[in-house]
């Protein structure tokens, strides 16, 4: 739970929301005055609705709906065990697994650990209300590894109950149902708590052999009004079941991407996921403007993961095994308060507080064999209790005038691992150790009104990334414990914009550049076991262009992303096993692996004015994509198309609505991701070919 993320966690009337979600604008964006406060921040923020997210869409990952906010790329893997690609402006594409450099919330309740490490399975697209995304130096103010932010807010129940429930299906045995229930108790002059419900499944045979993946969700959200304040009580659950197709070599995707390399079937590699959270938040206002706002939240996750190590590379003393069997325990608390004050000249802002939070895995490894029988449990090789916690002060102020907004914010970050070994045994001494990280982040943003439709804005800032928990764990050339050369990557991130509204429509244009000291890379993998290093100086600029633009019953809506990321330093990597020390360049200049140069989005859509439909032609394209550091290969440039149709149909107090989507019209071969420096050279995730799905929905009011 950081800074801003608290702000938003506590709902407005709509009255209240056009005076006060103002503040911390380029974080704080509530509800109704979304737009308003987008439009007013000194920073890159786009707000997404939940209508948008749902509309025509699968409802089943964040990558269905966010093609079009710039400087964001949500891939999916095709691949459930390893969840959703994400990164943000360059942040988070060295991730091989879930989610790195990127700060996730649901609800104001973190979805990434507090070593950076997050999960998108979680987030309840069916119960959205919007998502948040933010980019730039603004979301360092979310705490380290905070390269980007994306939050996902979900609805307040309200009157009239509302019940809604539906049902998708398509390619590749994809299917999904879902249901959501909402609505207040209590009367309308004398209102109770409001409750937004929400459960879900869905199960795929997967585009690939050994790619089959279930999952299901529950999520549910109370709110209450009190007076001069508001609690929350949030509880989630998920449960998942996934196969790992593991990627294909360059050899292997160009004869047939749609194969599965033989050692995924061998060792049956699969992941279980099992977590449940709990949050509570809660605020009161004081008078004369001051405001606390607490929050906590816990839970549980267990992990149980088979990977496809090779039996002989588990041979030497060292090795962790091919079975990871994880429960980890996390809870985390924010504190803050704040004054809001309005005078003849404007407006001042001030958040002060503090941020914690804990999370304690017990991870134990095995071999993934019995003699000669694969993909089973085998012996123990692993047993150590990790720890991580952060512990953060913050401070953020925002002076605003008509035509004016100044903000200045400052966090500093501490993040602690302490890892306890149990494990020891000839050839693998005690890995018990500690190491810790701390920086400060400060930020500056500038909003200035140039006319009534047109704004402009900058802002600047430094940011701490931190690795996480498993960059950590390892020293290269076999050595056991924690890796105390490895530092914390620090950058200078500046950017400088445009956001302009006519009567046909809205759009924005940003110039960014970031500059990384100590960039975080991927020295060797040995044995199943990767390590890291740090790399020097990397660049990170580009532009970003969006906008919406309608005419009659034609809206338009593009994305259009040109960044340039390159280590401006060359060093030393390793590329055999095992690696004693890296020998083997990497040139300066070199484009860092995982990030295409250009990334595009454009979207018509048609309301034709009959049967209540929409038709829809989007179009996404993808540049080329390095897969390691030392550019050895890429994937090729790939443009998709994709159409679709839905309907509603409304009568008193029920509505239905259907829809039909193509993805992937022309059927082109593609690689949909790549798994960065991959120890096997088997880089590559390949993307869907031609999908058809359909669903539909049934929506019953109460009054």
């Amino acid at each position: 739970m950081q800074l801003m993320v608290i702000g938003s966690a506590f709902a407005q009337t709509a009255g209240e929301r056009e005076d006060t979600a103002g503040a911390l604008a380029p974080v704080v964006i509530t509800g109704d005055s979304a737009w308003q406060q987008r439009w007013l921040a000194p920073g890159s923020v786009e707000v997404v609705d939940g209508e948008e997210l749902r509309a025509g869409q699968l409802q089943i990952n964040l990558s269905e709906g966010l093609a079009r906010v710039p400087g964001l790329v949500v891939r999916n893997r095709q691949n459930y065990a390893q969840d959703l690609q994400i990164s943000v402006r360059g942040y988070g594409a060295r991730a091989p697994f879930g989610v790195r450099g990127v700060r996730l919330y649901v609800d104001g309740i973190p979805a990434s650990a507090p070593d950076g490490q997050g999960q998108a399975a979680n987030f309840p697209i069916g119960s959205a209300d919007r998502v948040e995304v933010i980019r730039g130096p603004f979301s360092a103010l979310y705490g380290a590894s905070a390269g980007g932010v994306i939050a996902l807010y979900t609805q307040d129940g309200a009157r009239p109950t509302e019940w809604r429930t539906g049902v998708a299906a398509g390619s590749n045995g994809l299917w999904r149902l879902s249901t959501q229930l909402s609505g207040q108790t209590g009367t309308p002059a004398q209102p109770g708590w409001s409750y937004t419900l929400d459960a879900g499944k869905f199960a795929t045979d997967g585009e690939r052999p050994q790619s089959a993946a279930s999952r299901s969700t529950g999520n549910l959200k109370l709110t209450r009004a009190h007076d001069g304040g508001r609690t929350v009580l949030l509880l989630n659950r998920q449960s998942s079941l996934a196969l790992d197709p593991l990627g294909l070599t360059r050899a292997e995707f160009d004869a047939d991407p749609q194969q599965t390399t033989a050692s995924a079937t061998q060792f049956n590699t699969r992941k279980s996921v099992s977590q449940t959270q709990i949050g509570l938040a809660w605020e009161q206002a004081l008078g004369q403007g001051h405001r606390i706002e607490l929050l906590g939240y816990g839970g549980q996750r267990a992990v149980r993961q088979f990977q496809a190590i090779p039996t002989g590379a588990q041979t030497p003393p060292g090795s962790a095994g091919g079975v990871i069997d994880l429960d980890r325990d996390y809870w985390g608390w924010n504190a803050r308060w704040r004054l809001d004050r309005t005078y003849d000249s404007g407006r001042l802002t001030v958040a002060a507080g503090l941020a914690s939070d804990r999370q304690t895995e017990d991870r134990l490894g095995f071999e993934n064999f019995v003699g000669t029988t694969l993909g089973v449990q085998g012996r123990l090789r692993r047993d150590e209790t990790n720890r991580a916690s952060t512990l953060d002060p913050y401070i953020q102020a925002e002076w605003r005038t008509a035509a004016t907004t100044l903000t200045a914010g400052l966090r500093h970050s501490r993040v602690r691992f302490t890892s306890a070994d149990r494990y020891i045994a000839a050839g693998n001494p005690d890995d018990s150790g500690a190491t810790q990280y701390d920086g400060f982040s400060p930020v500056l943003g500038i909003r200035r009104e140039l006319t009534p439709q047109l704004q402009a804005f900058a802002s600047v800032g430094r940011g701490l990334e931190t690795p996480t928990l498993n960059e950590v764990a390892y020293r290269t050339g076999g050595q056991t414990g924690l890796n105390p050369a490895l530092n914390a990557s620090r950058s200078l991130s500046a950017e400088a914009g445009l956001r302009g509204r006519q009567g046909w429509g809205s759009w924005s244009a940003t110039l960014f550049e970031t500059r990384t000291q100590d960039e975080i890379v991927v020295l060797s993998n040995t044995g199943g076991r990767s390590t890291f290093q740090n790399a020097g100086r990397t660049r990170r600029h580009g532009l970003e262009l969006s906008g919406v633009m309608q005419w009659g019953p034609v809206t338009i809506t593009p994305a259009y992303t040109w960044m340039d990321a390159r280590y401006r330093d060359g060093f030393l990597t390793c590329t055999a096993s095992p690696c004693a020390a890296p020998n083997v360049p990497v040139a300066a200049g070199n484009r860092l692996p995982g990030l295409a140069k250009q990334q595009a989005y454009l979207q018509l859509a048609w309301e034709p004015g009959w049967a209540n439909s929409v038709w829809t032609l989007e179009a996404t394209h993808t540049g080329r994509m390095a897969v390691n550091d030392r550019n050895t290969d890429a994937t090729a440039a790939s443009t998709l198309f994709n159409v679709g149709v839905r309907f509603e149909q409304n009568r008193g107090d029920w509505t239905w609505r259907e829809f039909l989507r193509i993805d992937n019209v022309t059927d082109r071969a593609h690689a949909g991701s790549v798994i960065v420096n991959e120890g096997n050279n088997r880089f590559f995730e390949p993307g869907p070919g031609r999908s058809v799905y359909v669903g539909v929905e049934l929506v019953r009011r109460f009054p």
